[in-house]
């Protein structure tokens, strides 16, 4: 995929919710929800392809947490794999203020963050298992960056894109990138539709089925 066109797939996506864009997923027989992995307010929101990250337990060898921040291009969104820990914090109030200056989309974390108050100065989107103070400096190591990681069974490549929201936080493989939002925005379309069909004096049941509602995701592939 072109530049131009990822950048016009990452637009589309952006205008539209997680709910929408998961049962685009689902009709593509695709699984890209990340269960468990909410925002820190419910007005974050950020789209962007994954800079993915590895991380796994130091033992006798220090280790560092964030290092990588400087290879970060401005629009991704950092996509952190802590194996789903919540006992030390991968991402704190330094990375945040960085990565909000550099433009950086936002972060997801498979476990959790800290300097909560500094994300939600700097209106930076974070989203995470949770919130805890202990740091992972010298208690995890970084493995490696730009590789394919598996967050609570979806495996995530680099540049796949990442959607945030109130909802939570999904996967979308950049190769069905377009037709997921081509799906999704249908499915929006089609939603918008029924509410209006209802307001002017029909019921729910007769809008749903009008409007084929029951078959949006239903797996077509």
């Amino acid at each position: 995929m072109s530049t131009n066109t990822t950048n016009d797939v990452v637009a589309r996506l952006a205008a539209l919710p997680t709910a929408s864009i998961s049962d685009a997923l689902d009709s593509l027989g695709v699984h890209g929800t990340l269960h468990g992995i909410a925002p820190l307010t419910y007005d974050f929101r950020a789209t962007g392809p994954a800079f993915t990250v590895q991380y796994e337990p130091a033992g006798t060898e220090r280790g560092s947490v964030g290092d990588f921040l400087d290879d970060v291009p401005p629009g991704a969104i950092v996509l952190i794999d802590n194996n789903g820990r919540t006992d030390v914090t991968v991402w704190g109030g330094i990375m945040t203020e960085i990565a909000a200056d550099r433009g950086v989309a936002g972060t997801v974390i498979n476990g959790v963050c800290r300097d909560v108050s500094t994300s939600l100065e700097q209106n930076y989107p974070l989203f995470s298992l949770g919130r805890f103070m202990r740091t992972g400096k010298d208690r995890v190591r970084l493995v490696a960056v730009g590789m394919e990681v598996i967050i609570i069974d979806v495996k995530i490549s680099p540049n796949d894109i990442i959607c945030g929201d109130s909802d939570g936080a999904l996967a979308v493989p950049v190769a069905y990138a377009e037709r997921v939002a081509e799906i999704a925005e249908r499915i929006e379309d089609t939603e918008t539709k029924i509410v209006a069909a209802v307001k002017a004096g029909s019921t729910l049941i007769q809008a749903r089925a009008d409007l084929g509602y029951h078959d949006l995701q239903w797996r077509k592939v």
